[in-house]
């Protein structure tokens, strides 16, 4: 849970709709405070009549005000009186004068956060504000602002205005990437209502001319230069049309000459009318460029996944031929378990071939595991009830390979001689926690016998994977109502691997 809803629900203020609008609003915080060249604070009204701070961005355009964070403290008392004038009447308040905050001349400015309710949602429209965001502006570095700065700030006050009035953020805005989003820094273009452009900083034009566009973007239409740029070419995204003609708040990409731009369009509205657009653009040549590489190398690893079960299954398959031809019993019966052993490998590399991660549902994987004791109790004439207690949860493939194979030998024993000849159960109990995975496997067979742990080969490769590949214990003892119980404890060093 995020940290403004975690202040809101603790202070028993907002509803589920209000959290979310102000969820949406504080994914542009950044813009927001990068257009304004100023700290912005999210102010959210608490049940005594006072204000609590659940958000708060710094900006990267200009010096910050504020080393120290606000969010979870009540407001100061120099602002609560605007903030609070901004909450009751739902107007823009401007400071009369500067404002200072240790010793620095500051504005500040207090905006009304309006929420627009979704088209035929049965949620009521809140009848005031349901937040404020004060502006805090330092005025000590006065001087002539730059023709951006004026952009910027124009920008800056538009969506402020819209805020007011419940148009911004828009409900019907593309989802942010979580790579390469475009910032105002990177790139900005104001277009007018008919798509022209009005202003286009120093990083926009040279994002264009990148792509081949070469002439001033000013006063050209960019759905012309866009079309311009792309003549010829076959695959063009489908919501480019609307993303710079500024009608959407969408997003698009543009590939041209071997690059990349990024388009983000904020369309502008005053009093529900569309006056012009905000279009933002970034560079992501290189972003694209390592997301294609992922792609290529998790399609690559699944490909050797794939092809690795392949083979051990084929293994699996020449192990079973010629267990099948073989004239000893032991020699049969050893190719049975290598066959075995070489299966229970191949689920965990099958499981992994089926995904993009590198962590298995080991739950699903020992699922299937489990469907190798059947086999061993019909050679056996044994007839077992497998049962699994618990959830084992998601595991790296590199605990996921050795505990499958120790596992498959531990249940198999627990059929092969423990139930050998008759009906019982084997119930495989696993409890999971940050730190530690716990496994039993208990059967109601016939024991230990007299107490000894068997110095077989099976029990050494289940010592070795244990111990030695997942540093983890094994015990063997007896069952309470009679059989074995073998205890396992696995530490999880992959604590960012969930449950």
């Amino acid at each position: 849970m995020s940290t403004l809803s975690n202040i809101m629900e603790a202070q028993g203020i907002g509803s589920a709709a209000d959290i979310e609008w102000l969820h949406m609003l504080i994914g542009d915080w950044q813009l927001i405070a990068d257009l304004a060249f100023a700290d912005i604070v999210l102010w959210a009204p608490t049940t005594d009549g006072s204000f609590v701070a659940v958000s708060h961005a710094r900006p990267s355009s200009s010096a910050t005000l504020f080393y120290r964070d606000f969010v979870g403290q009540k407001i100061k008392a120099e602002w609560r009186a605007q903030v609070s004038e901004a909450y009751e009447t739902s107007e823009i308040i401007e400071s009369s004068s500067p404002a200072w905050y240790e010793e620095t001349p500051t504005r500040v400015r207090a905006v009304p956060v309006v929420r627009r309710v979704r088209q035929g949602s049965s949620d009521p429209a809140p009848t005031s504000p349901i937040a404020v965001i004060s502006l805090h502006t330092n005025l000590s570095e006065s001087r002539s602002p730059s023709r951006q700065e004026l952009t910027f700030n124009s920008c800056a006050n538009d969506l402020f205005d819209m805020i007011a009035t419940g148009d911004f953020p828009d409900l019907d805005a593309a989802p942010s990437p979580r790579r390469g989003a475009p910032r105002a820094t990177d790139g900005l273009i104001r277009l007018d209502v008919d798509g022209v452009v009005t202003f286009a900083s120093p990083n926009a034009l040279s994002a264009f001319n990148r792509i081949g566009f070469n002439d001033e973007l000013e006063g050209e239409t960019l759905a012309e230069v866009t079309t311009r740029v792309l003549t010829g070419k076959i695959n063009v995204d489908e919501s480019l049309p609307v993303v710079v003609t500024g009608r959407a708040p969408w997003r698009a990409d543009i590939e041209a000459r071997g690059v990349t731009i990024s388009l983000r369009t904020i369309p502008i509205r005053h009093l529900g009318e569309r006056t012009g657009a905000i279009v933002l653009c970034r560079d992501v040549t290189e972003l694209r460029n390592q997301e294609m590489e992922l792609i290529t190398k998790d399609a690559t690893i699944r490909e050797i996944h794939h092809r690795v079960k392949n083979n051990l299954q084929t293994v699996a398959s020449l192990l079973r031929i010629q267990a099948r031809r073989t004239q000893s019993d032991e020699a049969r019966e050893a190719l049975t378990q290598a066959m075995r052993r070489v299966a229970s490998i191949a689920v965990v590399h099958d499981t992994l071939s089926e995904g993009l991660s590198q962590n298995v549902d080991f739950d699903d994987v020992f699922n299937r595991v489990l469907m190798l004791s059947a086999e061993v109790a019909a050679i056996h004439g044994t007839t077992v009830h497998p049962k699994l207690s618990g959830s084992f949860g998601v595991l790296p493939s590199e605990y996921a390979t050795p505990l499958a194979l120790a596992l498959t030998e531990l249940v198999t024993n627990a059929v092969e001689h423990g139930l050998a000849g008759r009906e019982g159960t084997v119930v495989i109990e696993a409890q999971r926690t940050d730190e530690l995975l716990s496994v039993h496997i208990v059967d109601n067979g016939t024991g230990l016998p007299e107490g000894e742990i068997g110095d077989g080969l099976g029990t050494q490769i289940v010592k070795t994977l244990i111990q030695g590949e997942l540093s983890g214990s094994i015990e063997w003892g007896p069952a309470p109502e009679g059989g074995t119980d073998v205890s396992i404890e696995v530490p999880l060093r992959f604590l960012s691997i969930s449950s």
